[in-house]
């Protein structure tokens, strides 16, 4: 069963559900802007993209986030995800993270486009 994430019931009051390449996309996401010591369990676990949303923005903070992005991707979905490209850029206030990957289940290939930005 793949839960849809964020929780919610759909229209027949039942838990909402999504096929498999939505639920990794979700469990991509909940990875990069879960920060790391939140999770009680597991406090190793998250980037902290969350974090940088009012961090001064720059170069090196995109090389940063791009080197501890790569290592939570493989370390917590490797078993999941074929990194083919990820790239994440600095452009004013906004920081953009692209990244391409494929489903080992499936070999499908995806692409998810997060921003971050102080408004």
């Amino acid at each position: 069963m793949n839960i849809d994430f964020p929780f919610h019931f759909d229209a027949r009051g039942a838990t909402a559900q999504t096929d498999y390449a939505d639920q990794v996309r979700d469990m991509i996401e909940q990875l990069l802007f879960t920060d790391p010591g939140e999770r009680v369990n597991r406090p190793d676990f998250g980037c902290g993209l969350r974090q940088l949303v009012f961090a001064p923005n720059s170069p090196e903070l995109a090389a940063t986030v791009q080197f501890t992005a790569q290592a939570a991707l493989n370390q917590w979905l490797g078993d999941v995800i074929a990194i083919a490209a990820l790239e994440v850029t600095s452009v004013d206030a906004t920081l953009t993270v692209n990244l391409t990957y494929a489903l080992k289940a499936t070999g499908q290939v995806q692409t998810v486009t997060l921003i971050q930005g102080a408004p």
